[in-house]
């Protein structure tokens, strides 16, 4: 399991390091240079989370159309005392996170909320000092999207402003074995809402 949690981390940091680079990009131009990082991730013997005979299948992702609807200006909320907790996962790990600040935005005139978190492990690393995590559930799960959510990385904003780019939404290891051990979005991330947009289910 020990290596597993290793190549989590470094799938994750390795699709974090690009963040800041996309982000001076113009916003549909990023989400394709998401979509072309993440499947040549997969087809990278070295780094792909697929088993041997999946690995054999793979051509490339399902993506839903980019659509900019789904990147949105949210209001970035800076939690003045971050609250400390373990996050379930997948497996009985148990890893710490700060509840770092809340995201308010807007999906066709309905107002939304999501908590942003901070590993306590990516402060250990002077290269992600400043990474965001946002695990998320919406009402795709279980149907075009795996059931057990999808996730996105972010950015700590200078201002009071944050873009979540939800075209940048990724699934977690275990959608793809369950040798890996993923975080579980927390009840309190939960959208009431299919978002259509990010990576969809494999078909291999």
């Amino acid at each position: 399991m020990k290596t597993s949690i290793k190549l989590f981390i470094a799938v994750l940091l390795l699709s974090t390091a690009s963040f800041s680079a996309q982000a001076r990009q113009k916003p549909t131009a990023a989400a394709k240079k998401f979509q072309k990082q993440l499947n040549k991730e997969f087809r990278n013997p070295q780094e792909s989370p697929l088993t041997k005979e999946d690995f054999g299948k793979f051509k490339k992702h399902n993506f839903f159309p980019i659509d900019l609807k789904y990147r949105v200006i949210a209001k970035f909320e800076r939690a003045k005392d971050p609250e400390t907790f373990k996050m379930k996962t997948s497996t009985k790990r148990l890893p710490l996170y700060d509840k770092y600040g809340k995201a308010s935005f807007e999906i066709d005139g309905v107002a939304y909320e999501l908590i942003l978190y901070k590993s306590h492990s990516s402060y250990e690393n002077e290269a992600y000092k400043d990474y965001l995590f946002l695990p998320y559930n919406d009402l795709t799960n279980g149907e075009e999207t795996y059931g057990g959510g999808r996730y996105i990385d972010l950015q700590i904003p200078e201002g009071d402003e944050i873009i979540i780019d939800f075209n940048q939404s990724y699934h977690p290891l275990c959608a793809y074995s369950y040798r890996y051990s993923c975080p579980v979005p927390p009840r309190e991330n939960r959208l009431n809402v299919r978002i259509e947009a990010g990576v969809k289910n494999l078909e291999l």
